[in-house]
This record gives C-alpha cells, structure tokens and sequence, in this order.
C-alpha cells in the first residue's frame, strides 16, 4: 500500500485528509474525497472494500464503433459521469459484420439494465425503422439520444448544432478570401449530414450570394471515414475549390492527403476544416483547424437526463441543440491571390 505521504502529495491534500478518507470517515469535501480516490487509482493501488461503492444499477450505452475517436471521447464522458452517479455503464460498440445495435439491447434488456443511452445510433440514420426505439419508450425504458433525431419519439435528443457549424466555417474561410469553398460530407441519409449540408448550402448563400441550386454543386458525399474524405476532398479539388469544409476530423485527415496526392500545400494552396476536434487533431501536421463539438457539455446533459428519467422525473422530450465552436489552427490560410 502507497504511504500516506505520496497519496496525499498527489493529491493536494493534507495526510489527515487522506487517512479520514481511506477510512470513510466524514468532514471531507466531495472535491477532496475525489482527489484521494483518483490519486488511488493513478497511483496503481485498489481502493479499501469499505470505499467500493454499491452499483446503483446497470446503463447500457451503445456507440457506432471505436476507430473515429470521437467516439471513445463521448464515451470517457459519459462512463464518468455516470459512475459519479453510482451507475454501472455496459458500453456495446458495434463494428461490420458484428453485433447489431438490436442485438446489443435485447442484450441490455436481458440484463435489466436501467436505461439506455444512444450515440449516433441508428435514431441518426432517416431510412432506419425508429419503431424500434419507440417499442422501448412504451415499455417505460429510459433511453436518451445524442447526435441524430427521430420525429414521434418520446424521449430527449441532444445534438451539435449542425446548420450553425456550417455557418461559422463557411464564414471563416471568406474571411480569408476564399470564395470556391466545397463540403466534404458523409451520406445524406445521416441527419447530421443532412443538416450539415443544408447549412452549408444556406451559408454560401448568405456569405457568398450563392443560389441553392449552385451552392449544392460545391458539395460531395463519401464515407465519414478518412478515405471517403480523400475521394469527396478530390472531387472538389479538381472542381475548382481551394477551401474544403468536412464532416468529420478523420474526413478531413483524408482531404489533406487528397491535397498533398494533387500537389498542392495545405495550407498554402489548399485550406481544409474539420468537424469534432478530437483530442490528437491538434498534433497534426499541419494542425487542424475544426469546429469543436461541446462533448462535455452534451454528454453530461444527455447522463442527467437519464438518470432524472430513471428516478421518475424526465426531462420535457424534445431535441436540445449546442452551439459548436471554431478552433483556429494552421490548416487554414488566406486564399492566394
């Protein structure tokens, strides 16, 4: 077992502090417990039987997969906010070819899991069946939704303002003086690139004075993946756009090589913003310039709800949208000439 002396020195706190608190005694802050805790665990040590708090229940959370890393992001959020509130999260990601998001919750039924919570599942797909989800509400499930939205569902979706990211990169880029500025965006059936492509097109019209019709000619469908960004990225660089906007960072990772592959420099010739800002984004070279989902904010929004839902008082359901943010890096540039 650590000393007293080395929890106490990582934690901030006084040796008292840290003896009250390995021995569950009262007069610590939350704040202060927490710290102890978290020194515990950084330090390597298990924590006392008599600290182990019981489950409150089990949480299924379900996520499209791990390889995008907003992914893991949304889900480091939302495991801790629901393990501060003594909640046990099950996470089922899903992969080609594996588990289905309807297999996970028949899992998750089967295990009598207190509510679920769904990000970017099949709720964000137009073409799916959503009675699946509304088969859940008329049992009395708690379920909350994040990224996505399916109209007639009793239940609470919060979700990145996709219309306004559009807005803020569109008028960012012609601030620089770009004026063939393109979308690089993911299949329309998802709601988020619909609404994405919707105010992308609305932005080059209100930034730029494009009509609808011409505005659409300056965006091009692939996978939300890094080589369904390379393949729109070059559709629009040959068409003409020294500027491209992405739905996604790992798109966006794809139109910077699409860029390199055609010989031009990024950010010299060709500027390029992503979507999400994942943690490594900023690490690369050149770093991206992306607009910033509120993770936090809407993660943790997402987890009360669920929780208030599950001790009977739900929240009013309806969608809630948060506004994003522009990170300015070094993959954007004034336009030449």
């Amino acid at each position: 077992m650590a000393t007293l002396a080395e929890i106490a020195a990582h934690a901030g706190v006084s040796e008292a502090t840290v003896s009250r608190v390995l021995n569950d005694k009262p007069g610590v802050s939350d704040s202060a417990r927490g710290a102890v805790l978290t020194a515990l665990d950084v330090l390597g040590y298990e924590r006392p039987s008599r600290l182990r708090r019981r489950s409150a229940g089990l949480v299924g959370l379900v996520v499209p997969e791990l390889e995008n890393p907003i992914f893991p992001a949304f889900a480091q959020v939302i495991d801790d906010a629901l393990a501060g509130r003594r909640f046990t999260p099950v996470l089922c990601t899903q992969s080609p070819g594996g588990i289905s998001e309807d297999e996970y919750v028949e899992s998750l039924l089967d295990h009598g899991v207190a509510g679920i919570l769904f990000v970017s599942g099949r709720h964000a797909d137009s073409g799916a069946d959503h009675d699946r989800y509304r088969t859940l509400v008329d049992r009395r499930l708690p379920v909350v939704f994040v990224n996505g939205y399916a109209p007639g569902i009793d239940a609470p979706f919060f979700s990145t303002d996709d219309h306004d990211a559009m807005a803020v990169a569109v008028r960012h880029l012609a601030q620089l003086g770009h004026t063939r500025i393109g979308l690089a965006i993911g299949p329309g059936r998802y709601v988020p690139a619909a609404r994405k492509k919707a105010g992308f097109v609305a932005a080059l019209g209100d930034v730029l004075g494009l009509d609808a019709s011409e505005a659409a000619t300056w965006t091009a469908e692939g996978l939300f993946t890094v080589e369904g960004g390379a393949a729109a990225a070059r559709q629009l660089l040959e068409q003409g756009a020294t500027a491209v906007v992405c739905g996604s960072d790992l798109m966006a990772l794809g139109a910077v090589r699409a860029a390199r592959e055609l010989g031009h420099d990024v950010p010299g010739d060709v500027s390029v913003v992503g979507f999400d800002d994942s943690r490594l984004i900023q690490f690369l070279d050149p770093p991206l310039t992306t607009v910033r989902q509120p993770v936090q904010a809407m993660a943790g929004a997402a987890v009360s709800a669920l929780v208030d839902a599950i001790d009977g008082q739900p929240v009013p359901s309806r969608e809630y949208l948060y506004k994003p943010e522009l990170v300015l890096r070094d993959s954007t540039a004034r336009a030449r000439g």
